[in-house]
């Protein structure tokens, strides 16, 4: 789920920046990009968490007065991946005939109507949800869930997952309907 990893990127900078404080306008546009972004390969950078070096900058061949310079940063980071098999706690977003979805940070789960347990039907409606015959559970909107990723697909810049609830232990952990 959680990484500490040391990952290396080529940070472009305009000779504007240079000076005395060169190595800070290096650091504060590495955590611009980087910090939330996505990498397929790693997933989701959560924070920088150190910068272990940085390297002479190469400047590029030609004579254009806004050439930016090239600097090999090197920088410690805290990653966030989901594998198959992990059990999360995640926030319905949207319910639906189909199915559920639900975001556990900045991943999205898609759980399907037939990875619901056989006891919870669907409930069309203002609040659409999946309910209890006896209405003592519900998963609507804005409730939190516990689930099992059982698949995940990854892109160049996105990690989507296929979870369940159908299991020992996974259902609904928190509805603000009922705590109101």
């Amino acid at each position: 789920m959680f990484f500490h990893m040391v990952l290396e990127r080529n940070m472009q900078l305009h000779p504007r920046s240079f000076g005395l404080n060169l190595r800070e306008n290096l650091v504060s546009k590495l955590i611009k990009d980087v910090e939330g972004s996505c990498s397929g390969r790693h997933g989701f950078v959560v924070a920088i968490t150190g910068i272990e070096s940085v390297g002479k900058g190469l400047v590029p061949d030609g004579t254009s007065s806004s050439a930016l310079v090239t600097f090999p940063v090197k920088y410690q980071c805290l990653l966030f991946r989901p594998f198959r098999g992990e059990i999360l706690e995640a926030f319905v977003t949207l319910v639906n005939r189909m199915g559920f979805f639900a975001e556990a940070g900045p991943v999205q789960i898609f759980v399907s109507k037939l990875l619901i347990p056989d006891s919870m039907e669907f409930q069309a409606g203002d609040m659409p949800n999946y309910t209890t015959s006896d209405g003592s559970v519900k998963i609507q909107k804005e409730c939190e869930v516990r689930l099992k990723i059982i698949g995940t697909r990854v892109d160049a810049t996105e990690i989507f997952c296929v979870g369940t609830i159908n299991d020992d232990f996974l259902a609904v952990i928190n509805d603000p309907a009922l705590a109101a």
